[in-house]
This record gives C-alpha cells, structure tokens and sequence, in this order.
C-alpha cells in the first residue's frame, strides 16, 4: 500500500451546512457526537438500540457545556437515528464507533461506500485496528476517504490521534486538523501506519508491566497508582485507569497487541482467571475490578457553583453574561471527572446545600446585584424540577446558605439586604435575624462592604449561627459574628444584644463551616496575601491549641485564587474548597499542602457542598 500524496485534494462540498454522524451511541460515541455539537454542528447519532439513541442524545444535552467550554463556539443541534441510510446520506464526515470486532467494521465501511456521500470523510474510532484493516471490502478509490481518528474521553481527554489507512489522500489531513481543532480537541497525526497509533502503542507496554507486576505479586493497585501520581504529578494511576476503560476492554485490546506482535501471554492469562471471567470489569460492574467497588454511601459528589463571570464576553449582551450560573456536579471519586452541568442560565449563583429532608439542591441567586432582584431555588439531585423557594423581589443579594437538617430551615446572608434571614425550605416563615441597616433608606450602607453579611454557618451545640462581613478590599475589615438561633426576648434584627464579634481585622472572610463534633469554625479569606487568599481555622469550643498562637486562627492553607466556597468532610478529613480562579481544592483539616482536584479555564467557583452516593 501506499499513500496518496495528491495536493489537489477537494474539502467535501458545502460542508459547512452539512451533517456529521456518529455511528454507535455508547459511552465514547455520545461524547464524539457532543464535541461536534460543541463545534456547532448538527450531529447525528445512529443506533439500533431505541435505548442507547435516548441514552446518547440525553447525555449530550446534560453535558454540552462541558463541551462548549472547550469549543468556545455556539452549540449545534443534535438527533438520534435508527435507520442508517437516513443518518448518513448526506453528511461530509462519518465516524464510526461501533462494536470493536473487525468484521463489523469491515461491513459498516462497505455500508457507507453505498449510502454514504462520494465526497464524505469515513472515519473510524477504533482503538487497536489501523484502518487499513477495515477496508477490504471498498473500492480503491473510496479507499481515499478512510481514515482513523482515534479519541480518548472527551472532555476530559481532548488528545485526537489521526492516522493513515496507507490509502488516505493526505491532502485531507490539514483539514480535519482544523475541523477538530473548532470542536475544542487537540488533534496529532501520525506520521505512518502503526497498531495502537502513538500514545496507546506506549501506554500498552505500561499496561502490560503493570498487569505483570500483579500478576506476580509485587505489588497492590493501590501501591502502583499512588507511587505513579507521586512521581509524575498525575492525578490518576494506571490500575485506576484500566478499571476505568473496563477490563474487558483493556483485555480486548492487549489481544490484539499479542496477535499482532507475537508477545507473552502470561499477565493476560492472569486477568481472565481473575477478573474478568469472574466479572470483575472494573467501573462499568457491581463486582468491581482491580480495585474493590464502593459500597453504596461511601462514594462522595461534590456541587459547586460556577458564577459565570469568567466565561468569554465576545459576541454576548449583558444579560447574557450575568444569566451564565451554572449548578455543576463533580464526582470526587473519578480521577478523570470534569464538572458536568446540572442547571444552566442562573442569574450569579453563590450559595448551595443539599437537604436531607427532601433529597433536593438549593442554592441562592445574587440577581441583578444595584435592584432587588435576588431569589433561591432548589431542584432535584439530578438538576430537574428547578423550583423557587424565594422568588425575585423577595431577597435582595443572597449570598452563602446554610440548611438546619433538624429544623429543615435555611439560613441566608442577603449582602446588599444588610440582614441575615432565614425561611423554611419552601420559603415560608421568611424572618430577618439580624440587620446592619435598611437597604431602602440608608444607601450609605449598601455601600459599604464592611456592612454586608457575606458567609454563614450554625452550630446547634453552642445554639448559634455565625456570620461574616467582609468590608472592603485591601483594608483589613473583615469580621466574623455570633449570635443566639433565638432571639432575645422584646429585642429585634435591628437591636438584639446578643451579637459576639468572634474575629476581626481579617482580610476578606467570606464563607464559614462549623464543625460541632470538633468544636472548630474553618472560613474562607479571598483578600490579599500572605494572611488573605487562605483557608482558615478557630477553636470555638474548648481549649485553643497553641497553634493559633498570636494571629487567634491557624491558616491550614494557602494560595487560593480568591477563596470563596468550602465545605467540610468530616470522614474523609478534608475541607473541599473552591475559589474565583476556577480551582477546585482538597485541604486536610490539619494543614499542609492543598491539592488541585480541578482547574475550570474559564469557570470561576462560588460555593460547594457535597452528598454521598
């Protein structure tokens, strides 16, 4: 075989107004299908299966703003097909992503020579088959046309390997490199046939030493990953990695790898007797795989908020801009996770929480921040059913919340309200517990940041809720409060004689988390370093430990990008602490050194809470 060197290559006409089909609707499919919905394309994606066609065009819809993230282009439209004539008549790129077996390959090719447009570009995802191997049944001419485009998992993988079938006009390439490139991914093509192409060729000899060295005892998974994370600076391991793709799947691949170049079969040997005749896949089964599967509550999902402000302004009004909240959910336990979108358009959410009474999100909304325009709304765990609880006009600046799990009551800072309020979780009873000034009459006040109640927590065992005001930037104002979950006696929001300054001179607390069972109040600091941008701690219940020395705190950690959200896990002993800069951070509760579980380029976090699963 030889490749085609012809410079007269023709992009497919009009292309621009044309289709792209995904064949195949599976886990890798849908998300091909998603980056070139991102891209703005119309998509279609074709699968015998009613079920994985409804699956696809579903996940699609939930996770699209992952993907628009990296395609910063307006999104296209997506339909799911059964009829594969239908889906493929009149596109200009086709990829399939169908089972991985050869011969099913081999006659989906012969099926789009035939109903396929003579210009389409026929792509194939396969992960171990060159596409050389697929094209027996075409003509040489169509022969041009084929190609591999081997994704790895977007969006969080964005790497697209290109390759040759040893027929392909290179002319096309340049093209599908730009194409590729509009829907967010990185495209890298290799210079010449190759079984595994770059990077999968080299990652399977790291599969295979790793399977060998479980194989002979050397070694737990768990030894592995962390000695790899440790050492390249990885978030995820291999054996998580394998369990992740799904045993059967690494077993599949690495057969062909043996077939191909006459290789040892003896850690391979091992995984079948071990695993996957057991069922033992890896994520994909109750069974688990090289790791044992979690039982059921002991897996930990992060809600966070992305305010919206950091996304691209080009092209967009300011409404658009301040309507681009999101509720974004982030599965902590997946080494590969990315935010994925639960709610979408908010109006500069800042405060979440979860309520246990009615197994339901409830957030607040800043609104249009100089009017009164504010509100809280809740929605179920899977981010349908968005309610209000508090609608526009009710709450002027909501800010951080907190939710009384034995009183089902929410606790709110209303910023430019000047008052911290609480309701019940439908919104009713709404009452002002405390006010630093009236909103309508003193905009002197409103003015003034060392007025506004930003950040909240309660302690039932001290019979309090705390609050921040953070006052202005750079001047070291910021003050945390106290005061009694009842109010005094004949006494009023406005004059109640209760209210205890716990800290003061702080740069810009925000956020607070009280832990009763330890008796420690942790915030968040947003002002300037070195005693601002940090996550902070406080005795509030017992001795204080040495350790807060003159400062009347420690700083368990540094370096945020303008601190904001955190919430505590008590089992795991960590704060998850969110920030501005769109970073998501893992902080012991003792100190030392954070660790980065997510950058959003262009998301900036408010608050964040979690549930377990």
């Amino acid at each position: 075989m030889s490749t085609n060197n012809q410079s007269s290559w023709q992009a497919p006409k009009n292309w621009e107004s044309r289709p792209v089909c995904v064949l195949g609707g599976g886990v890798l499919g849908r998300r091909i299908g998603a980056c070139f919905v991102a891209a703005g394309h119309t998509v279609r994606i074709r699968d015998p299966s009613q079920k994985a066609r409804d699956d696809a065009a579903e996940y699609i819809k939930t996770n699209i703003s992952a993907f628009t993230a990296l395609s910063q282009r307006e999104k296209g439209s997506v339909e799911a097909v059964e009829d594969f004539a239908a889906a493929v008549k009149d596109c200009w790129m086709v990829i399939e992503a169908v089972p991985e077996v050869l011969k099913i390959k081999e006659e989906t090719f012969a099926d789009l020579e035939e109903h396929a447009p003579a210009d389409c570009l026929l792509a194939t995802n396969s992960s171990s088959y060159k596409s050389g191997e697929m094209v027996g049944q075409i003509k040489d001419e169509t022969k041009k046309r084929v190609f591999n485009a081997h994704f790895m998992m977007p969006p969080e993988a964005v790497i697209v390997e290109l390759m040759t079938s040893g027929y392909t006009d290179q002319g096309s390439f340049p093209f599908l490199e730009e194409r590729f490139k509009e829907a967010g991914l990185h495209p890298i093509v290799a210079l010449k046939e190759s079984t595994g192409f770059i990077f999968n060729r080299i990652w399977a000899a790291i599969k295979r030493e790793v399977l060998s060295v479980l194989a002979e005892g050397v070694a737990t998974p768990e030894t592995i990953d962390s000695m790899w994370r440790e050492q390249y600076g990885s978030p995820v391991g291999p054996c998580t990695m394998m369990d992740s793709v799904g045993l059967d799947t690494v077993e599949h691949i690495e057969q062909h790898y043996i077939d191909d170049r006459k290789l040892p079969t003896y850690h391979l040997d091992w995984l079948k007797d071990n695993y996957i005749s057991a069922g033992k896949l890896g994520n994909k089964s109750d069974k688990g795989g090289l790791y044992k599967p979690k039982a059921s509550g002991e897996g930990t999902k992060l809600l966070l908020l992305n305010v919206g402000l950091g996304e691209p302004l080009r092209g967009k009004s300011q409404k658009d801009i301040m309507n681009a909240g999101q509720v974004l959910s982030f599965n902590v336990d997946d080494r590969n996770a990315r935010p994925i979108e639960l709610v979408g358009k908010l109006a500069l959410p800042d405060g979440i929480y979860v309520s246990k009474k009615t197994n339901r999100i409830y957030w607040t909304n800043m609104g249009t921040v100089k009017g009164n325009g504010g509100s809280i709304q809740s929605s179920k765990m899977d981010g349908s059913d968005v309610q209000y609880v508090l609608k526009p006009g009710e709450i002027h600046t909501p800010k951080q919340m907190v939710i009384d799990q034995e009183t089902d009551q929410i606790y709110v800072c209303d910023r430019e309200g000047l008052r911290v309020m609480r309701c019940n979780l439908d919104g009713s009873n709404l009452e002002t517990l405390y006010r630093t000034g009236n909103w309508e009459t003193e905009q002197e006040k409103v003015d003034d940041g060392t007025y506004w109640p930003v950040g909240i927590s309660i302690s039932k065992k001290l019979g309090k809720f705390f609050w921040t005001q953070k006052g202005h930037a750079k001047a070291d104002e910021g003050r945390i409060f106290s005061a009694n979950l009842r109010m005094p006696e004949n006494e009023t929001p406005d004059n109640r004689s209760d209210v205890e300054v716990v800290m003061k001179g702080l740069p810009e607390c925000i956020d607070l988390e009280m832990d009763d069972e330890s008796g420690v109040l942790y915030w968040t600091d947003r002002g300037e370093i070195p005693f601002g941008n940090t996550l902070n701690k406080k005795q509030m219940i017992g001795p204080a430990p040495e350790a807060e020395g003159q400062l009347g705190r420690q700083i368990i950690a540094q370096g945020l990008g303008e601190g904001i959200g955190l919430c505590l896990h008590k089992e795991r002993k960590c704060l998850y602490v969110t920030d501005m800069g769109g970073h998501l951070w893992k902080c012991s509760v003792d100190g030392g050194p954070k660790e980065k579980l997510y950058e959003g380029a262009t998301h900036a976090y408010t608050g964040v809470t979690f549930y377990q699963y």
